[in-house]
């Protein structure tokens, strides 16, 4: 009898666990943009979720940029430019 009581109270730690990492995660992404940046001739678009605008901005740019810049200068001088194309998106 006492194991059922600890299974039960697993389950339900296990459950309660999981609806609050739904919860949290859900929370983050309340932003979603799509940008394009451009650097040294090539053009990469990403699309980000965000808790912000202003992270959800950053996390896009800094993606989009991982793809065309190679190394951490590069990385950062294509950071700094300003996107070809901010696009908010609806849903997430």
């Amino acid at each position: 009898m006492k194991n059922l009581k600890w299974g039960a109270m697993i389950v339900l730690a296990a459950i309660g666990f999981i609806a609050a990492l739904f919860y949290n995660s859900m929370s983050y992404s309340q932003f979603r943009v799509e940008v394009c940046m451009e650097f040294e001739g090539r053009t990469n678009c990403r699309t980000a979720l965000g808790a912000t605008e202003e992270l959800a901005l950053r996390t896009a740019v800094d993606n989009a940029c991982a793809m065309i810049a190679s190394g951490m200068t590069n990385s950062m001088a294509c950071s700094a430019k300003q996107p070809t194309s901010i696009k908010w998106l609806k849903g997430k």
